[in-house]
């Protein structure tokens, strides 16, 4: 099955020499939920711009559905529903006329029934008569992501749709988000909460300055990328870590206090012979933890080794 989204060898540079984008290269399937990861001024947002037509790249293309963004703007941006970062709603409507008035940018039919349900989807239904000037900050985000979801859109873009949000509306938002998937929707977001990537994402991509440094499944990525820690607290410190131990690796750490065993994830790990070996050493424990590596412990490491 052809991707869903095909951006190819796609780069951005203004007037004053700043290359925001170097020559980008990504598919993205659909149906899947597909996390862009980097930190602040990395491109992400510009990428996914791009992608709705709001940027114009400086070289390469993009294709949604099969449709050229630039040549058929029309039906590309159709297929697409965009949550941007900044709120931006018509003050002075209210919460029915401007979600129903986005539907009819795009060309759709009159659904109240539709837009009802999505109202009601996203805690809305309540507010619906009520002028958006008047609503909080959670509940305008609300709107936006229902404006982008008003076309009935087989693409969305999710841009730090959970920045600064209550955790109600975080909840309410991932449900729809699993919702849409189970319908076939496509899901590119970006966030800086990557407990909910590592949640909520079939695949991961990293950017930084400018460049895609790693596209990988998530699971695969962890696999490979991830480390499983095992610290010893011990009875008694150590000088150093005895010879008869080094085919472990171990680290000292704490003053002596602390042994610490690392393996990749990707390992099968078995310390029923490290501590076996510890025991006859004369070596007491008197505590243990252990750490897996998080996504955002992989996101940090792969960041600061390429900054």
């Amino acid at each position: 099955m052809p991707p869903v989204i095909s951006i190819k060898g796609v780069t951005k540079s203004y007037a004053t020499g700043f290359q925001a984008l170097k020559l980008v290269d990504l598919d993205i399937d659909r149906g899947e939920i597909f996390a862009l990861l980097g930190p602040n001024g990395a491109g992400k947002t510009t990428l996914i711009n791009i992608v709705c037509g709001i940027v114009t790249a400086s070289a390469g293309s993009v294709t949604a559905d099969g449709h050229d963004i630039v040549r058929d703007y029309r039906a590309a941006r159709s297929m697409i529903g965009l949550v941007p970062q900044e709120l931006s709603t018509d003050a002075f409507e209210t919460v029915w006329a401007t979600v129903s008035f986005s539907r009819g940018l795009f060309g759709r039919a009159p659904s109240p029934k539709f837009i009802e349900g999505l109202l009601r989807d996203l805690s809305l239904l309540d507010k619906r008569d009520s002028k958006i000037m008047t609503l909080s900050g959670g509940m305008k985000r609300r709107v936006m992501i229902a404006k982008a979801l008003s076309h009935e859109p087989q693409i969305l873009f999710l841009d730090e749709p959970t920045a600064g949000v209550d955790v109600e509306l975080r909840r309410d938002m991932w449900a729809l988000v699993r919702g849409l998937r189970e319908r076939g929707v496509t899901i590119i977001l970006t966030t800086h909460y990557i407990e909910e990537a590592e949640e909520m994402a079939d695949r991961v991509g990293v950017i930084n300055k400018g460049t895609l440094m790693l596209v990988e499944d998530k699971k695969e990525l962890m696999k490979k990328l991830g480390k499983k820690q095992l610290t010893l607290h011990l009875a008694a410190p150590l000088q150093q870590v005895p010879g008869e131990l080094q085919a472990w690796d171990l680290e000292l750490k704490a003053e002596g206090n602390d042994l610490v065993y690392s393996a990749s994830s990707a390992d099968g790990v078995d310390i029923s012979m490290l501590l076996k070996r510890l025991s006859e050493l004369g070596i007491v424990i008197k505590d243990l933890q252990t750490h897996q590596s998080s996504l955002e412990d992989i996101f940090v490491k792969l960041v600061s080794e390429r900054a």
